[in-house]
């Protein structure tokens, strides 16, 4: 495993990369490849209350906010990754073990691999999978540029936002 799952039960939201890029392996942290705008997007849409650097990651858990990647085994580029290398029955396994209310890919790719198809809608995805919302959104990595719209972000912040003033919780 590269990067250790950042999970606990009954998260209000599980995001699932693709694989750790070489610079997040390098770092032991998640999205650490300067130019990505994983950590400003979840302060820029409300997800986090403030800014966080990648080292910061474990703090996520404070604001209901887990991570994962479909790929354990292996890191880079989409490109760079092996077919085999992908472990849906491992993230099935872990959805059923710690039941988050909502799952948000943070890549095509990912997302594709798992639900196995290649069509794909940004946003809330009409199928929840294991009882969990899903989502599909744009990648925040720099190769992903051309792709980036925050809009689908934006509305995975709103639901999680309902979610938590219907519980009382928000981050503080």
């Amino acid at each position: 495993m590269i990067l250790p799952d950042l999970l606990a039960p009954e998260l209000d939201l599980v995001l699932c990369g693709t694989a750790p890029s070489h610079a997040s392996a390098a770092a032991q942290a998640y999205y650490a490849k300067p130019g990505n705008l994983f950590w400003p997007t979840l302060y820029r849409v409300g997800l986090i209350p403030d800014p966080l650097m990648p080292a910061q990651y474990p703090a996520l858990l404070c604001w209901g906010i887990g991570l994962t990647d479909l790929c354990k085994t292996e890191q880079g580029s989409d490109a760079e990754l092996s077919a085999t290398a992908f472990d849906s029955a491992g993230f099935v396994a872990k959805l059923l073990k710690f039941r988050p209310a909502v799952v948000a890919f943070t890549s095509k790719t990912a997302a594709g691999h798992f639900l196995g198809r290649t069509r794909l809608a940004y946003g809330l995805q009409p199928e929840p999978v294991h009882g969990a919302s899903l989502f599909v959104l744009p990648s925040p990595s720099g190769r992903a540029r051309g792709y980036w719209r925050i809009e689908p972000w934006q509305d995975l912040a709103a639901v999680i936002a309902r979610r938590r003033a219907a519980r009382g919780t928000a981050p503080a």
